[in-house]
């Protein structure tokens, strides 16, 4: 079995695939700065509890994507010390088969990487990749199956929580389609903002990318991609476990 691990400034992302390359379940808890070594290993070990599975003899492998740099110390750690093995930690050096036209590749988010090459396995290029987390990230993929470069915007909830922590008559609101466009109630004025204003913003940078690689599929990712691609039509594809699978897939490039 393969634990691939996903440390995301929010949320940690944790997926089980078997050997025939299937993922078996994933789990989604709180990153957490301060969890040990040791602490990461009773998380996980509890997860493969639930399935049956020996933490001392099932696990075989442990791919990391992370943004945490303490997180991936206690990682690797981990799997030193109880699965008596490096983890592979995506980073420079690390084969992914996909060129990276980045003026400079380390500045690339691994999450990220890993998301271009799931994308790629999956679907025809040229690609976009929307990540819905802490950040709202727009990747490319070219039609020669290059990584060339994104798009940073403010997350949906970062963005929320800061007009909301800042305005005294705000409040954290449902995410929720309005009735029309023009909201009759604060709560509606901020779900249109928020829903409507995130699919024309979609719409405007696909459309934008578009110009520049042609014709392109768009897939979601992230905890929200579900949730915002009934939202956006301008999304064609949906998985919310991209990363993991990205993540899958560069193991198998570096296993040997």
């Amino acid at each position: 079995m393969l634990l691939s691990v996903d440390v995301g400034n929010t949320e940690t992302v944790i997926g089980l695939f078997d050997r025939a390359g299937e993922l078996v379940d994933s789990w989604r808890v709180s990153t957490n700065l301060d969890r040990t070594a040791d602490e990461l290993a009773l998380l996980v070990q509890e997860f493969l509890a639930f399935h049956g599975f020996s933490f001392d003899t099932d696990v075989e492998g442990l791919v990391v994507s992370s943004g945490v740099p303490r997180l991936t110390a206690a990682l690797r750690e981990m799997s030193e010390r109880y699965f008596g093995f490096p983890a592979l930690v995506l980073e420079a050096g690390v084969k992914t088969g996909m060129p990276i036209l980045y003026d400079n590749p380390r500045d690339v988010g691994p999450d990220r990487i890993a998301n271009s090459v799931a994308a790629l396995d999956a679907y025809e290029p040229p690609l976009v990749i929307i990540d819905f987390g802490t950040a709202t990230i727009f990747d490319a993929v070219s039609a020669k199956g290059e990584y060339v470069g994104g798009i940073l915007v403010p997350g949906i909830e970062v963005g929320l929580d800061a007009m909301v922590g800042r305005s005294a008559m705000l409040r954290a609101v449902e995410l929720l389609p309005p009735r029309s466009v023009i909201g009759r109630s604060t709560a509606e004025a901020i779900q249109s903002g928020v829903v409507h204003g995130m699919d024309a913003m979609v719409n405007g940078l696909v459309d934008r990318i578009s110009a520049e690689l042609g014709p392109v599929t768009v897939v979601a990712t992230g905890r929200m991609a579900r949730q915002m691609a009934g939202f956006c039509p301008r999304i064609d594809h949906v998985d919310p476990l991209l990363t993991l699978r990205g993540l899958h897939r560069i193991y198998q490039k570096n296993a040997g």
